[in-house]
């Protein structure tokens, strides 16, 4: 279980609250309005922020103390942050060893995460000569390889047309369901949440709410969320 206890993030003077806990497994959506603090959240949970009070436990161990290396977490930013001078298998292979240094074991873990998105085959192409949805998938092998028990997603799908986007989101379920990850992920589509959310988490004037059943939320949002979607 992933649990922020009286967590008080900073994000260069911005801040968010959260006092919550997320279920080992589930599926979450975070949503909210721009500027909301949906990205401080996940860069605090993941160590890219300060947590300047409380603590962020993961299964009941400390994390908010480490290094973001450290701690159980892969993100997957809007930007994929492929490397265009590097194939598909070295994009992959850096979240393993970011000097590629890579024994028979870990090409193994790469070879298979290439697969597991559905780019067998292209691992010697470099992302210029890749899709939008096959560089999407290139950088969640990079996440997939590295193991972590929480994914957190920062709107990464969102310069994907609506097709794509699904297809993505349904990978995404896929590989949460077979590996057993958390997954946190960022949006502002609320077709997004219902698709693959369990729960969404509503950030709004600095603070992030305790998750609430997704289907609940989108039937009857609360008042900052609603307005965001147009239903104020």
């Amino acid at each position: 279980m992933l649990k922020l206890e009286s967590a008080l993030i900073d994000n260069g003077g911005f801040r968010v609250a959260a006092d919550l806990s997320v279920p080992a497994g589930a599926r979450i959506a975070v949503m909210g309005p721009s500027g909301a603090g949906k990205s401080t959240l996940l860069g605090g949970i993941a160590g890219f922020h300060d947590l300047i009070a409380g603590r962020i436990l993961w299964q009941d161990r400390d994390i908010g103390i480490l290094p973001p290396g450290q701690r159980p977490c892969a993100t997957l930013f809007q930007d994929g942050n492929l490397f265009p001078h590097l194939t598909v298998e070295q994009n992959v292979g850096l979240g393993i060893d970011p000097r590629l240094r890579l024994d028979t074991g870990a090409q193994a873990r790469v070879a298979l995460a290439i697969e597991h998105v559905g780019l067998r085959g292209l691992g010697g192409r470099r992302p210029a000569q890749l899709s939008g949805g096959q560089q999407s998938r290139a950088a969640l092998a990079r996440v997939l390889v590295q193991g972590r028990p929480l994914l957190l997603l920062d709107e990464p799908f969102s310069a994907l047309g609506p097709a794509l986007k699904e297809e993505m989101l349904d990978l995404v379920a896929q590989i949460a369901g077979d590996t057993g990850a958390t997954l946190l992920m960022v949006t502002h589509d609320p077709a997004d949440a219902a698709r693959i959310a369990d729960a969404v988490i509503v950030v709004a004037e600095g603070r992030a709410d305790p998750p609430a059943p997704t289907a609940a939320v989108l039937a009857d949002p609360p008042e900052s969320l609603a307005a965001y979607l147009g239903r104020g």
